[in-house]
């Protein structure tokens, strides 16, 4: 059961763990009585931190003593009375705790930086890589980075062993390049994983010039490397997202999203997804698409404050 928790979604849980134990040897709850935890018990812990921390925070912590309880067998007793101080908990949510949203990344930006690499260094080539492939293959950073340069796992992560696939680009029947290689795991399809398709646009940020740069300068590494490892005089390194210097938060609807969760970040559909639209811009398909965008919303009833 526990092996069914991602990594990230493990550190999340045990932290909700850690903070549920703190707060239970702080007021001197017996051990028997923290499983299974009684919903006073799970309420007071709620509300324990009330007002200094996020109301997404919570969730998480709650959602691993829950996961906790069900991997012991224990009954889960958060009802009423915790629905009750999760309500008042999120109006008590600090400024501080609140992430404002941020902006989209946009082709002038794209351009400022894929002008500014350095051609020279593997480094460079490599973000430039996951930069462009992000941004006009609409993939979530995690889709192409690791998390840090020790956590690599085969059955999650692409590999170099894509590289040979990369190389060599097809042409469709209107004549547009394009290549694509297969993630084993996406945040929706899971372990059946997901097609990335590279195409490349009539724009001076192409992703398939710098991805065929990348296979021929970071070429050698060890094919059970990370994709977009770049040399170094040492050996080879992982791009990791620490060392990505690019904003992920490029979501648009061509993306892998299931959810609702993108409408959050479409903020100028017109600078973000140009050429996603056609191979130049056009107003009309920009109006389509505000129609349609439009016509989710009022479907959903989803609001837009």
């Amino acid at each position: 059961m526990i092996r069914s928790l991602d990594q990230d979604t493990r550190s999340n849980y045990g932290a909700g763990l850690l903070r549920f134990t703190q707060y239970c040897d702080s007021c001197n709850i017996p051990e028997a009585d923290c499983m299974p935890a009684s919903e006073s018990l799970i309420a007071a812990f709620a509300a324990s931190h009330a007002a200094t921390a996020s109301d997404e925070i919570l969730n998480n912590w709650l959602a691993g003593l829950h996961f906790w309880h069900t991997v012991n067998g224990a009954t889960w007793q958060g009802a009423d009375m915790l629905r009750a101080v999760k309500c008042d908990f999120a109006k008590m949510v600090p400024l501080s705790s609140r992430r404002t949203k941020r902006p989209p990344v946009i082709i002038e930006a794209l351009c400022i930086l894929h002008d500014n690499l350095n051609l020279q260094s593997p480094y460079n080539i490599a973000v430039g890589a996951v930069m462009l492939t992000a941004f006009w293959s609409c993939c979530r950073l995690g889709e192409l980075t690791d998390r840090d340069r020790n956590f690599f796992d085969a059955l999650k992560h692409v590999s170099c062993s894509v590289l040979p696939l990369l190389i060599n680009s097809l042409t469709d029947k209107s004549r547009t390049q394009y290549t694509s290689f297969h993630i084993p795991w996406s945040k929706t399809t899971k372990e059946l994983g997901a097609d990335i398709s590279v195409t490349a646009p009539p724009h001076r940020t192409d992703p398939l010039k710098v991805l065929s740069l990348h296979t021929t300068v970071n070429s050698g590494i060890p094919t059970y490397a990370p994709l977009f490892s770049y040399k170094t005089s040492l050996g080879w390194e992982p791009l990791t997202k620490t060392s990505f210097i690019i904003n992920p938060d490029v979501i648009a609807v061509q993306g892998r999203w299931t959810s609702r969760a993108f409408l959050d970040y479409w903020h100028r559909v017109e600078s973000v997804l140009p050429l996603f639209i056609s191979s130049s811009v056009n107003i009309n398909h920009l109006q389509h698409v505000d129609a349609t965008m439009s016509a989710f919303i009022r479907c959903h009833n989803i609001s837009q404050t």
